[in-house]
């Protein structure tokens, strides 16, 4: 299906959505984990029936939607046709029949509170640092450029945030103003530690490992692969 502009999502009237990122987002507001657990069983069914479904999240008191189709179609002015992740018309349809059966079940929407938190980094050489950020973050080569024409890194099911490159001239490493921690589980990462330096990364420190292995890439761009040894009982 075509991907949506902005201005047809707006005409489409969605007032239980916004429209954040990629996707189109909600929140319901529910009594109790088992009112929660009903809703989202109805919205399966929903999703069954038409053959798509929502990214889906619960907490206490409510339930999180994200729609988003991967195979939507993107045009460019010459009319070169690309593949990226985006809202399209399923998405419009099955939010409003979302929006149908949460007033069925008599549910409150809060939509101001939803947000969506994508990372950015500027760099002269995206195509080279970004194989090292797809192995910190995701452990996928497959999650670089993934939904986009860029370099840009998603995973697949959303678990970590988006990652963008915006272009910078080439310059001096400067000292990096923040860094990413990413916490895998035990068994993975020594492998996660190992894609990042195949990717072109390097171990600027290990001194407090396994807790905490830090990695560079090229720019000198710094993430921390995070262990909690101790809540895997092991040293």
């Amino acid at each position: 299906m075509d991907m949506l502009r902005s201005q047809q999502i707006a005409e489409a009237g969605l007032t239980d959505w916004r429209k954040l990122a990629q996707g189109l987002h909600t929140r319901y507001l529910v009594e109790d984990f088992g009112s929660g657990v009903r809703f989202v069983v109805a919205v399966g069914e929903a999703g069954d029936a038409v053959g798509h479904h929502p990214r889906v999240s619960m907490g206490k008191g409510y339930v999180d939607f994200e729609l988003v189709s991967d195979d939507a179609v993107y045009r460019e002015d010459d009319g070169t046709e690309r593949v990226v992740e985006w809202v399209t018309q399923q998405d419009v349809d099955l939010a409003r029949r979302i929006t149908e059966i949460a007033a069925d079940h008599g549910l409150d929407t809060d939509p101001a509170s939803v947000s969506e938190v994508e990372l950015g980094l500027d760099t002269a050489q995206s195509a080279a640092i970004a194989p090292v950020w797809a192995a910190l973050l995701t452990g996928s080569a497959a999650s670089q450029g993934r939904g986009t024409p860029s370099d840009e890194i998603r995973e697949a099911t959303g678990r970590v945030p988006n990652l963008w490159f915006s272009d910078a001239e080439e310059h001096e490493t400067p000292r990096q103003r923040f860094h990413l921690e990413v916490y895998v589980a035990p068994e993975v990462a020594g492998q996660r530690i190992a894609d990042a330096l195949a990717a072109g990364g390097t171990v600027v420190d290990d001194s407090n490992a396994p807790s905490q292995t830090v990695i560079a890439d090229q720019d000198g761009n710094k993430g921390v692969v995070c262990v909690d040894v101790a809540a895997a009982g092991r040293d």
